[in-house]
Protein backbone atom coordinates (compact mmCIF):
# COMPACT_ATOMS: atom_id res chain seq x y z
CA UNK A 1 0.00 0.00 0.00
CA UNK A 2 1.37 3.42 -1.00
CA UNK A 3 2.45 5.75 1.79
CA UNK A 4 2.03 9.54 1.88
CA UNK A 5 4.14 12.20 3.55
CA UNK A 6 2.47 15.55 4.15
CA UNK A 7 4.80 18.55 3.66
CA UNK A 8 3.40 21.86 4.94
CA UNK A 9 6.47 24.11 4.89
CA UNK A 10 8.85 24.92 2.05
CA UNK A 11 11.76 22.46 2.08
CA UNK A 12 14.61 21.82 -0.35
CA UNK A 13 13.53 19.88 -3.48
CA UNK A 14 15.79 16.98 -2.48
CA UNK A 15 13.17 16.08 0.14
CA UNK A 16 10.52 15.30 -2.49
CA UNK A 17 13.05 13.55 -4.72
CA UNK A 18 14.14 11.20 -1.93
CA UNK A 19 10.55 10.33 -1.02
CA UNK A 20 9.58 9.60 -4.62
CA UNK A 21 12.66 7.40 -5.09
CA UNK A 22 11.29 5.21 -2.30
CA UNK A 23 7.81 5.10 -3.80
CA UNK A 24 6.40 7.46 -1.18
CA UNK A 25 3.97 10.17 -2.26
CA UNK A 26 4.91 13.74 -1.28
CA UNK A 27 1.76 15.75 -0.59
CA UNK A 28 2.94 19.38 -0.56
CA UNK A 29 0.35 21.64 1.05
CA UNK A 30 1.64 25.11 1.92
CA UNK A 31 -0.21 27.90 3.75
CA UNK A 32 -3.22 25.81 4.73
CA UNK A 33 -5.65 26.65 7.51
CA UNK A 34 -5.72 24.71 10.75
CA UNK A 35 -8.92 22.92 9.74
CA UNK A 36 -7.43 21.97 6.39
CA UNK A 37 -4.29 20.65 8.09
CA UNK A 38 -6.41 18.55 10.44
CA UNK A 39 -8.11 16.83 7.50
CA UNK A 40 -4.86 16.41 5.55
CA UNK A 41 -3.14 14.83 8.55
CA UNK A 42 -5.78 12.08 8.69
CA UNK A 43 -4.55 10.77 5.33
CA UNK A 44 -0.81 11.05 6.04
CA UNK A 45 1.67 8.41 7.14
CA UNK A 46 4.40 11.00 7.73
CA UNK A 47 4.53 14.78 8.14
CA UNK A 48 7.51 17.03 7.41
CA UNK A 49 7.62 20.62 8.63
CA UNK A 50 10.01 23.48 9.33
CA UNK A 51 9.26 26.34 11.72
CA UNK A 52 6.18 27.63 9.91
CA UNK A 53 3.81 24.86 10.99
CA UNK A 54 2.77 24.28 14.59
CA UNK A 55 1.53 20.75 15.22
CA UNK A 56 -0.70 21.02 18.27
CA UNK A 57 -2.61 18.24 19.98
CA UNK A 58 -5.86 18.98 18.19
CA UNK A 59 -4.19 18.49 14.80
CA UNK A 60 -3.22 14.90 15.56
CA UNK A 61 -5.89 13.77 18.01
CA UNK A 62 -7.90 12.03 15.27
CA UNK A 63 -5.10 10.67 13.05
CA UNK A 64 -4.88 6.91 12.56
CA UNK A 65 -2.04 6.36 10.09
CA UNK A 66 0.47 9.03 11.12
CA UNK A 67 3.66 7.30 12.24
CA UNK A 68 6.31 10.02 12.14
CA UNK A 69 6.70 13.80 12.25
CA UNK A 70 9.94 15.21 10.87
CA UNK A 71 11.21 18.70 11.72
CA UNK A 72 13.71 19.99 9.14
CA UNK A 73 15.85 21.75 11.73
CA UNK A 74 16.95 21.43 15.33
CA UNK A 75 14.18 22.78 17.54
CA UNK A 76 10.89 20.93 17.95
CA UNK A 77 9.15 23.59 20.04
CA UNK A 78 6.41 23.78 17.40
CA UNK A 79 5.45 20.13 17.93
CA UNK A 80 3.38 18.98 20.91
CA UNK A 81 5.74 16.18 21.94
CA UNK A 82 3.46 14.95 24.70
CA UNK A 83 0.51 14.57 22.36
CA UNK A 84 2.64 12.90 19.68
CA UNK A 85 4.12 10.48 22.21
CA UNK A 86 0.72 9.52 23.57
CA UNK A 87 -0.41 8.75 20.02
CA UNK A 88 2.75 6.69 19.42
CA UNK A 89 3.98 9.10 16.75
CA UNK A 90 7.75 9.31 16.40
CA UNK A 91 9.12 12.86 16.28
CA UNK A 92 12.52 13.34 14.65
CA UNK A 93 14.67 16.36 13.84
CA UNK A 94 17.81 17.28 11.90
CA UNK A 95 20.24 18.49 14.57
CA UNK A 96 23.45 18.77 12.57
CA UNK A 97 22.46 20.53 9.38
CA UNK A 98 23.08 24.16 10.36
CA UNK A 99 26.22 23.76 12.51
CA UNK A 100 28.69 24.82 9.80
CA UNK A 101 26.50 27.63 8.47
CA UNK A 102 26.07 29.16 11.91
CA UNK A 103 29.76 28.78 12.75
CA UNK A 104 30.83 30.37 9.46
CA UNK A 105 28.41 33.25 9.97
CA UNK A 106 29.86 33.81 13.43
CA UNK A 107 33.37 33.93 11.97
CA UNK A 108 32.18 36.34 9.28
CA UNK A 109 30.75 38.56 12.00
CA UNK A 110 34.07 38.47 13.87
CA UNK A 111 35.93 39.50 10.72
CA UNK A 112 33.41 42.24 9.97
CA UNK A 113 33.86 43.66 13.47
CA UNK A 114 37.64 43.59 13.34
CA UNK A 115 37.90 45.24 9.92
CA UNK A 116 34.76 47.44 9.81
CA UNK A 117 33.77 45.84 6.52
CA UNK A 118 30.01 46.68 6.44
CA UNK A 119 30.63 50.27 7.52
CA UNK A 120 33.38 50.80 4.94
CA UNK A 121 31.22 49.30 2.22
CA UNK A 122 28.28 51.56 3.09
CA UNK A 123 30.57 54.61 3.14
CA UNK A 124 32.05 53.86 -0.26
CA UNK A 125 28.62 53.07 -1.74
CA UNK A 126 27.54 56.48 -0.49
CA UNK A 127 30.25 58.20 -2.50
CA UNK A 128 32.85 58.76 0.23
CA UNK A 129 36.52 57.75 0.24
CA UNK A 130 37.51 57.76 3.89
CA UNK A 131 40.23 55.20 4.54
CA UNK A 132 41.29 56.57 7.92
CA UNK A 133 37.81 56.21 9.40
CA UNK A 134 37.89 52.43 9.03
CA UNK A 135 41.23 51.40 10.46
CA UNK A 136 40.73 47.88 11.76
CA UNK A 137 42.44 45.44 14.08
CA UNK A 138 44.20 42.17 13.38
CA UNK A 139 42.86 38.97 14.91
CA UNK A 140 46.29 37.40 15.31
CA UNK A 141 47.32 37.33 18.96
CA UNK A 142 43.91 38.45 20.19
CA UNK A 143 41.87 36.42 22.70
CA UNK A 144 38.55 34.97 21.62
CA UNK A 145 36.21 33.94 24.44
CA UNK A 146 33.56 31.36 23.58
CA UNK A 147 30.66 30.91 25.98
CA UNK A 148 29.17 27.51 25.21
CA UNK A 149 31.64 25.15 23.55
CA UNK A 150 29.15 22.75 21.94
CA UNK A 151 29.08 21.74 18.28
CA UNK A 152 28.83 25.28 16.96
CA UNK A 153 31.23 26.74 19.53
CA UNK A 154 33.78 24.06 18.68
CA UNK A 155 33.42 24.72 14.96
CA UNK A 156 34.01 28.44 15.58
CA UNK A 157 37.07 27.65 17.70
CA UNK A 158 38.60 25.41 15.05
CA UNK A 159 38.25 28.10 12.41
CA UNK A 160 39.49 31.02 14.47
CA UNK A 161 42.49 29.08 15.73
CA UNK A 162 43.74 29.20 12.15
CA UNK A 163 43.97 32.99 12.58
CA UNK A 164 46.44 32.39 15.42
CA UNK A 165 43.99 33.64 18.02
CA UNK A 166 44.13 32.48 21.61
CA UNK A 167 40.82 30.72 22.16
CA UNK A 168 39.42 30.36 25.66
CA UNK A 169 36.06 28.87 26.48
CA UNK A 170 33.53 28.34 29.22
CA UNK A 171 31.28 25.30 29.17
CA UNK A 172 29.90 23.71 32.34
CA UNK A 173 29.92 20.19 30.95
CA UNK A 174 32.74 19.91 28.40
CA UNK A 175 35.69 17.95 29.74
CA UNK A 176 39.21 19.36 29.71
CA UNK A 177 40.32 16.41 27.57
CA UNK A 178 37.72 17.19 24.91
CA UNK A 179 38.66 20.88 24.97
CA UNK A 180 42.36 20.07 24.63
CA UNK A 181 41.66 18.05 21.51
CA UNK A 182 40.30 21.11 19.72
CA UNK A 183 42.76 23.60 21.18
CA UNK A 184 40.42 25.45 23.54
CA UNK A 185 41.58 26.51 26.99
CA UNK A 186 38.69 26.01 29.43
CA UNK A 187 38.38 28.84 31.95
CA UNK A 188 35.81 30.12 34.48
CA UNK A 189 33.08 32.39 33.15
CA UNK A 190 34.57 35.48 34.78
CA UNK A 191 37.85 34.89 32.92
CA UNK A 192 36.00 35.05 29.62
CA UNK A 193 34.82 38.55 30.42
CA UNK A 194 38.08 39.73 31.95
CA UNK A 195 40.53 38.51 29.29
CA UNK A 196 38.70 38.35 25.95
CA UNK A 197 39.10 40.85 23.11
CA UNK A 198 36.18 39.19 21.32
CA UNK A 199 33.33 37.26 22.97
CA UNK A 200 30.93 34.99 21.10
CA UNK A 201 28.08 33.14 22.77
CA UNK A 202 26.67 29.73 21.74
CA UNK A 203 24.29 28.67 24.51
CA UNK A 204 20.57 27.98 24.77
CA UNK A 205 18.30 30.69 26.13
CA UNK A 206 17.06 29.86 29.61
CA UNK A 207 16.83 31.42 33.05
CA UNK A 208 20.58 31.03 33.55
CA UNK A 209 21.58 32.70 30.26
CA UNK A 210 18.88 35.33 29.82
CA UNK A 211 20.64 38.70 30.06
CA UNK A 212 23.97 36.91 30.63
CA UNK A 213 25.80 39.63 28.75
CA UNK A 214 24.48 42.68 30.53
CA UNK A 215 25.49 45.70 32.58
CA UNK A 216 27.27 43.73 35.29
CA UNK A 217 29.29 41.41 33.06
CA UNK A 218 30.12 44.05 30.45
CA UNK A 219 31.60 46.23 33.19
CA UNK A 220 34.14 43.51 33.95
CA UNK A 221 35.28 43.23 30.33
CA UNK A 222 38.31 44.78 28.71
CA UNK A 223 37.54 48.27 27.44
CA UNK A 224 36.73 48.00 23.73
CA UNK A 225 35.64 44.34 23.82
CA UNK A 226 33.64 43.17 20.82
CA UNK A 227 30.52 41.01 21.29
CA UNK A 228 28.97 38.51 18.85
CA UNK A 229 25.59 36.78 19.30
CA UNK A 230 24.42 34.32 16.66
CA UNK A 231 22.82 32.02 19.24
CA UNK A 232 19.56 33.18 20.83
CA UNK A 233 17.99 36.58 21.30
CA UNK A 234 17.77 37.59 24.93
CA UNK A 235 21.19 36.28 25.96
CA UNK A 236 22.51 39.79 25.33
CA UNK A 237 20.76 42.59 27.21
CA UNK A 238 20.22 44.97 24.31
CA UNK A 239 19.71 48.08 26.46
CA UNK A 240 22.89 47.38 28.43
CA UNK A 241 24.79 46.70 25.21
CA UNK A 242 23.78 50.04 23.72
CA UNK A 243 24.85 51.88 26.86
CA UNK A 244 28.21 50.10 26.80
CA UNK A 245 28.67 50.94 23.10
CA UNK A 246 27.94 54.60 23.73
CA UNK A 247 30.35 54.75 26.66
CA UNK A 248 33.08 53.00 24.70
CA UNK A 249 33.26 50.03 27.10
CA UNK A 250 32.20 47.87 24.17
CA UNK A 251 34.03 48.57 20.93
CA UNK A 252 31.62 46.78 18.64
CA UNK A 253 28.84 44.24 18.47
CA UNK A 254 27.58 41.82 15.83
CA UNK A 255 24.03 40.55 16.24
CA UNK A 256 22.04 38.02 14.23
CA UNK A 257 19.34 37.34 16.85
CA UNK A 258 17.19 39.59 19.01
CA UNK A 259 15.02 39.40 22.11
CA UNK A 260 12.03 39.98 19.85
CA UNK A 261 11.95 39.22 16.14
CA UNK A 262 11.58 41.18 14.00
CA UNK A 263 13.16 43.79 16.28
CA UNK A 264 10.49 46.15 17.65
CA UNK A 265 10.50 49.91 17.68
CA UNK A 266 13.01 51.10 20.23
CA UNK A 267 15.97 49.10 18.97
CA UNK A 268 16.79 51.51 16.13
CA UNK A 269 19.55 53.23 18.07
CA UNK A 270 21.27 49.89 18.64
CA UNK A 271 20.81 48.55 15.12
CA UNK A 272 21.99 51.80 13.55
CA UNK A 273 24.92 52.33 15.88
CA UNK A 274 28.09 52.86 13.80
CA UNK A 275 29.87 50.06 15.66
CA UNK A 276 27.13 47.47 15.23
CA UNK A 277 26.84 44.84 12.50
CA UNK A 278 23.31 43.45 12.38
CA UNK A 279 21.78 40.69 10.26
CA UNK A 280 18.17 39.39 10.27
CA UNK A 281 18.61 35.93 11.85
CA UNK A 282 20.30 34.39 8.83
CA UNK A 283 23.19 32.47 10.43
CA UNK A 284 21.64 29.12 9.47
CA UNK A 285 20.21 30.38 6.20
CA UNK A 286 22.43 28.93 3.51
CA UNK A 287 21.41 26.74 0.61
CA UNK A 288 23.75 24.06 1.87
CA UNK A 289 22.27 24.09 5.38
CA UNK A 290 18.71 23.89 4.09
CA UNK A 291 19.62 21.00 1.83
CA UNK A 292 21.44 19.22 4.67
CA UNK A 293 18.49 19.43 7.05
CA UNK A 294 16.08 18.40 4.29
CA UNK A 295 18.22 15.36 3.45
CA UNK A 296 18.68 14.35 7.06
CA UNK A 297 15.05 14.64 8.09
CA UNK A 298 13.79 12.92 4.92
CA UNK A 299 16.21 10.05 5.34
CA UNK A 300 14.99 9.56 8.91
CA UNK A 301 11.31 9.79 7.93
CA UNK A 302 11.84 7.14 5.27
CA UNK A 303 13.56 4.84 7.75
CA UNK A 304 10.72 5.31 10.23
CA UNK A 305 8.09 4.52 7.60
CA UNK A 306 10.05 1.39 6.71
CA UNK A 307 10.12 0.39 10.41
CA UNK A 308 13.89 0.69 10.51
CA UNK A 309 15.98 2.25 13.33
CA UNK A 310 16.35 6.04 13.28
CA UNK A 311 19.10 8.11 14.89
CA UNK A 312 17.58 11.54 15.47
CA UNK A 313 14.33 10.73 17.27
CA UNK A 314 13.48 13.04 20.14
CA UNK A 315 10.81 10.91 21.76
CA UNK A 316 11.62 7.28 20.91
CA UNK A 317 12.51 6.35 24.48
CA UNK A 318 9.36 8.08 25.71
CA UNK A 319 7.27 6.08 23.23
CA UNK A 320 8.97 2.89 24.36
CA UNK A 321 8.05 3.66 27.96
CA UNK A 322 4.61 5.14 27.25
CA UNK A 323 2.89 1.84 27.90
CA UNK A 324 4.61 1.45 31.27
CA UNK A 325 2.38 3.68 33.37
CA UNK A 326 4.12 2.95 36.64
CA UNK A 327 7.40 4.52 35.49
CA UNK A 328 5.94 7.73 34.05
CA UNK A 329 5.86 9.67 37.37
CA UNK A 330 9.47 8.62 38.08
CA UNK A 331 10.65 9.82 34.67
CA UNK A 332 9.23 13.21 35.54
CA UNK A 333 10.71 13.05 39.05
CA UNK A 334 14.28 12.35 37.99
CA UNK A 335 14.21 14.93 35.21
CA UNK A 336 13.12 17.57 37.72
CA UNK A 337 15.74 16.37 40.22
CA UNK A 338 18.39 16.60 37.52
CA UNK A 339 17.43 20.16 36.66
CA UNK A 340 17.33 21.07 40.37
CA UNK A 341 20.76 19.54 40.98
CA UNK A 342 22.35 21.49 38.14
CA UNK A 343 20.77 24.76 39.26
CA UNK A 344 21.95 24.19 42.84
CA UNK A 345 25.49 23.26 41.81
CA UNK A 346 28.34 25.60 42.63
CA UNK A 347 29.79 25.64 39.12
CA UNK A 348 33.08 24.11 38.13
CA UNK A 349 33.78 21.40 35.59
CA UNK A 350 31.35 18.49 35.88
CA UNK A 351 33.06 15.16 36.55
CA UNK A 352 30.58 12.48 37.54
CA UNK A 353 26.87 11.99 38.05
CA UNK A 354 25.58 9.04 40.07
CA UNK A 355 21.93 8.04 39.82
CA UNK A 356 20.80 5.81 42.67
CA UNK A 357 17.52 3.93 42.17
CA UNK A 358 16.08 2.46 45.36
CA UNK A 359 12.90 0.43 45.55
CA UNK A 360 11.01 -1.87 43.21
CA UNK A 361 9.88 0.66 40.60
CA UNK A 362 13.10 2.71 40.22
CA UNK A 363 15.22 -0.46 40.35
CA UNK A 364 13.26 -1.98 37.46
CA UNK A 365 13.67 1.10 35.26
CA UNK A 366 17.11 2.25 36.41
CA UNK A 367 18.51 2.53 32.88
CA UNK A 368 15.87 4.88 31.52
CA UNK A 369 15.74 6.85 34.79
CA UNK A 370 19.48 7.51 34.52
CA UNK A 371 18.93 8.89 31.01
CA UNK A 372 16.05 11.05 32.24
CA UNK A 373 18.28 12.41 35.00
CA UNK A 374 20.87 13.39 32.36
CA UNK A 375 18.13 15.09 30.34
CA UNK A 376 17.27 17.25 33.34
CA UNK A 377 20.92 17.94 34.19
CA UNK A 378 22.04 18.92 30.71
CA UNK A 379 18.87 20.49 29.35
CA UNK A 380 19.77 24.00 30.48
CA UNK A 381 23.46 23.93 29.60
CA UNK A 382 23.66 22.24 26.19
CA UNK A 383 22.90 24.27 23.08
CA UNK A 384 21.28 21.39 21.19
CA UNK A 385 17.96 19.99 22.39
CA UNK A 386 18.50 17.24 24.97
CA UNK A 387 16.12 14.30 25.05
CA UNK A 388 15.87 10.69 26.18
CA UNK A 389 17.62 9.58 22.99
CA UNK A 390 20.69 11.82 22.95
CA UNK A 391 21.26 12.65 26.63
CA UNK A 392 23.72 9.79 27.07
CA UNK A 393 25.58 10.76 23.91
CA UNK A 394 25.89 14.35 25.13
CA UNK A 395 27.26 13.16 28.47
CA UNK A 396 29.80 10.89 26.78
CA UNK A 397 31.01 13.59 24.38
CA UNK A 398 31.56 15.94 27.31
CA UNK A 399 33.53 13.41 29.30
CA UNK A 400 30.88 13.26 32.03
CA UNK A 401 31.06 9.93 33.83
CA UNK A 402 27.66 8.40 34.55
CA UNK A 403 27.30 5.85 37.35
CA UNK A 404 24.10 3.88 37.83
CA UNK A 405 23.28 2.36 41.20
CA UNK A 406 20.47 -0.03 42.09
CA UNK A 407 19.36 -0.86 45.60
CA UNK A 408 16.45 -1.92 47.75
CA UNK A 409 14.21 0.64 49.40
CA UNK A 410 15.84 2.68 52.13
CA UNK A 411 14.54 4.82 54.96
CA UNK A 412 11.04 6.24 54.98
CA UNK A 413 10.31 5.91 51.27
CA UNK A 414 9.44 2.69 49.46
CA UNK A 415 10.70 4.10 46.17
CA UNK A 416 13.42 6.73 46.15
CA UNK A 417 15.77 8.21 43.55
CA UNK A 418 19.00 10.01 44.43
CA UNK A 419 21.22 12.10 42.15
CA UNK A 420 24.77 12.98 43.14
CA UNK A 421 26.68 15.48 41.01
CA UNK A 422 30.43 15.85 41.40
CA UNK A 423 32.34 18.83 39.99
CA UNK A 424 35.60 20.65 40.58
CA UNK A 425 33.80 22.71 43.23
CA UNK A 426 32.38 19.84 45.28
CA UNK A 427 29.50 17.40 45.50
CA UNK A 428 25.76 18.05 45.51
CA UNK A 429 23.23 15.33 46.33
CA UNK A 430 19.46 15.54 45.98
CA UNK A 431 16.83 12.86 46.46
CA UNK A 432 13.15 12.55 45.69
CA UNK A 433 10.18 10.24 45.65
CA UNK A 434 6.72 10.04 44.12
CA UNK A 435 3.87 10.66 46.52
CA UNK A 436 0.55 9.05 45.64
CA UNK A 437 0.23 8.15 41.97
CA UNK A 438 1.78 11.20 40.34
CA UNK A 439 3.21 13.75 42.77
CA UNK A 440 7.01 14.15 42.42
CA UNK A 441 8.60 15.54 45.61
CA UNK A 442 12.04 16.58 46.69
CA UNK A 443 12.83 14.86 50.00
CA UNK A 444 16.42 15.85 50.73
CA UNK A 445 19.32 18.07 49.69
CA UNK A 446 22.71 16.85 50.85
CA UNK A 447 22.30 15.98 54.55
CA UNK A 448 19.11 18.06 54.99
CA UNK A 449 15.60 16.58 54.89
CA UNK A 450 13.44 19.04 52.94
CA UNK A 451 10.12 18.01 51.44
CA UNK A 452 8.72 20.22 48.66
CA UNK A 453 6.62 19.68 45.56
CA UNK A 454 8.81 19.96 42.48
CA UNK A 455 7.14 22.72 40.53
CA UNK A 456 7.47 26.46 40.15
CA UNK A 457 10.11 28.90 41.41
CA UNK A 458 12.17 28.38 44.57
CA UNK A 459 14.61 30.27 46.74
CA UNK A 460 17.12 28.05 48.57
CA UNK A 461 19.64 29.26 51.13
CA UNK A 462 21.52 28.16 54.21
CA UNK A 463 21.17 30.17 57.39
CA UNK A 464 22.21 30.12 61.00
CA UNK A 465 19.51 28.30 62.95
CA UNK A 466 18.50 31.15 65.25
CA UNK A 467 15.42 33.36 65.74
CA UNK A 468 14.79 36.12 63.20
CA UNK A 469 16.61 34.65 60.21
CA UNK A 470 13.54 33.61 58.21
CA UNK A 471 11.76 36.81 59.18
CA UNK A 472 14.65 38.88 57.82
CA UNK A 473 14.48 37.12 54.44
CA UNK A 474 10.69 37.31 54.37
CA UNK A 475 10.91 41.03 55.12
CA UNK A 476 13.13 41.68 52.10
CA UNK A 477 10.79 39.67 49.89
CA UNK A 478 7.77 41.47 51.31
CA UNK A 479 9.35 44.87 50.68
CA UNK A 480 9.67 43.84 47.02
CA UNK A 481 6.07 42.57 46.84
CA UNK A 482 7.25 38.98 46.35
CA UNK A 483 4.89 36.41 47.82
CA UNK A 484 6.01 33.24 49.61
CA UNK A 485 3.90 30.19 48.81
CA UNK A 486 5.47 27.44 50.92
CA UNK A 487 8.31 27.40 53.45
CA UNK A 488 10.28 24.29 54.40
CA UNK A 489 13.16 24.19 56.86
CA UNK A 490 15.72 21.42 57.00
CA UNK A 491 17.86 21.05 60.11
CA UNK A 492 20.65 18.72 61.05
CA UNK A 493 21.42 18.15 64.67
CA UNK A 494 20.29 20.36 67.50
CA UNK A 495 19.26 23.99 67.44
CA UNK A 496 21.98 26.50 66.77
CA UNK A 497 23.64 24.91 63.77
CA UNK A 498 23.15 25.63 60.07
CA UNK A 499 19.73 25.09 58.51
CA UNK A 500 18.65 24.80 54.88
CA UNK A 501 15.58 26.80 53.94
CA UNK A 502 13.43 26.27 50.84
CA UNK A 503 10.89 28.93 49.90
CA UNK A 504 8.36 28.45 47.13
CA UNK A 505 8.08 31.88 45.49
CA UNK A 506 5.15 33.13 43.43
CA UNK A 507 7.04 35.92 41.69
CA UNK A 508 10.32 36.44 39.84
CA UNK A 509 13.10 37.68 42.12
CA UNK A 510 15.20 40.60 40.78
CA UNK A 511 18.98 40.44 41.08
CA UNK A 512 19.11 43.31 43.57
CA UNK A 513 16.72 41.46 45.90
CA UNK A 514 18.84 38.31 45.71
CA UNK A 515 21.91 40.41 46.54
CA UNK A 516 20.17 41.89 49.60
CA UNK A 517 19.28 38.43 50.89
CA UNK A 518 22.78 37.12 50.19
CA UNK A 519 24.17 40.05 52.15
CA UNK A 520 22.28 39.22 55.33
CA UNK A 521 24.43 38.25 58.28
CA UNK A 522 24.05 34.51 58.81
CA UNK A 523 22.75 33.74 55.30
CA UNK A 524 24.82 32.11 52.57
CA UNK A 525 24.53 30.01 49.42
CA UNK A 526 21.47 31.77 48.01
CA UNK A 527 20.15 30.00 44.90
CA UNK A 528 17.10 30.67 42.75
CA UNK A 529 15.70 27.58 41.01
CA UNK A 530 13.03 27.41 38.33
CA UNK A 531 11.28 24.11 37.64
Amino acid sequence: MSQTVLITDAVAPVCIEMLEQEGITANVQLKRSKEELKELAKEADGWIIRSGTTISEDLIEDVENLKVIGRAGVGVDNVDLGAATRKGILVINAPDGNTISTAEHTCAMLMSLSRNIPQANASLAGGAWNRKAFTGAELEGKTLGIIGVGKIGQAVAQRMLSFDMRVIGFDPVLSSEAADRIGVELVPMETIFEESDFITVHTPLNDATRGLIGTKTLATCKKGVRIVNCARGGIVDEKALLEALESGQVGGAALDVYSQEPPPEGLEDLLRHPNVVATPHIAASTGEAQEKVAKQVTEQVILALQSKPVSTAVNAMAIKMAGQREVQPYLRLVELLGSLTMQLSSGGRLKRVTVGCHGDVPHKYAEVLSIAALKGLLGNVVTDPVNLINAGVHAESMGLEVVEQRGSSTGTFTNRVEIQLESDNGVRTVAGSVFGEDDPRLVSIDEYNVEVKLEGRFLFFKNEDRPGMIAAVAGILGDSDINIGVLQLGRKGARGGVALTALSIDDEIPENVIARIDGLDGVKGVKVVNL
